[in-house]
């Protein structure tokens, strides 16, 4: 085997103290090499598509892009240590495959031994590789309802405001995002959107199917306990009895 000699890591972190006290900790590593620092979501991504880091010490609760929020439209993902000063999101992360998830504030002790497992892991033969997509979908116990979704747009990315989606449709392993200035494709799950989407604004009307409520123009029957929503815009989405009796609870 191949042992890979310098390790590259990117700091993504909106604190300046977070950022150098990282850069502290890491300077007694002669196998690191720091290879850029950043301030926002937004140009962590930019760095990590420029730059190929190995590890990412990772903000979540970051401007323009969350930390969460940048990991949904990474194409390659890195191995990622979390850095934060909120426990809600720490069990999943480890759910998820993360290194680690270091809470603010944290010693020099802490800070070692989880970024011996990156090290670990980058330089092991067989790379984990399970549940880092599930990174994409994935939204603490109690957290409000998504206000936004983030999607891939060329080389960049744009935001959805939750507040112009007309319906989402199950596309295989994707779901199609249909809104008032277009459509988007996103991995993520119907259930994502069924648990994190405003409760009183959509509704699962089919596993294949859910629709803000005030797009639905009438509900039509179409075969034995099944019926069909009439949109707006006249697109026509399949509604089981299940699905019926959600919305049924949810209009009346």
């Amino acid at each position: 085997m191949t042992v890979k000699q310098n390790i590259k890591v990117l700091i993504i972190e909106d604190e300046e103290p977070a950022r150098v006290l990282i850069k502290h900790y890491l300077s007694g590593y002669s196998e690191i090499e720091v290879v850029g620092e950043c301030a926002d979501g937004y140009s962590g991504l930019t760095s990590i598509r420029e730059l190929s880091p190995d590890l990412v010490f990772l903000d979540i609760q970051m401007p323009k892009l969350t930390g969460f929020e940048l990991l949904e439209v990474l194409e390659k993902k890195p191995e990622i240590i979390f850095t934060t000063a909120y426990d809600e999101f720490a069990i999943k992360a480890f759910d998820l495959n993360a290194v680690d998830y270091l809470l603010k504030p944290y010693s020099q002790e802490r800070f070692d031994a989880a970024l011996r497992k990156g090290i670990g892991r980058i330089r092991s033969e067989t790379r984990e590789d399970n549940g880092r997509d599930a990174l994409t979908g994935y939204r603490s116990e109690g957290s409000p309802p998504i206000n936004r979704i983030v999607v891939r747009k060329g080389n960049g990315i744009s935001f959805i405001p939750v507040d112009t989606i007309q319906y989402i449709e199950a596309e295989d392993d994707y779901v199609m995002i249909w809104y008032d200035d277009g459509k988007a494709l996103k991995q993520q799950t119907m259930k994502f959107y069924e648990s994190n989407l405003p409760k009183d604004e959509f509704v699962r009307i089919h596993r294949s199917a859910i629709v803000r409520i005030d797009q639905i123009r009438r509900i039509e029957p179409y075969g034995k306990d099944t019926y069909r929503a009439i949109l707006k815009n006249e697109k026509r989405l399949p509604v089981s009895r299940s699905g019926y009796k959600n919305l049924k609870e949810k209009t009346a």
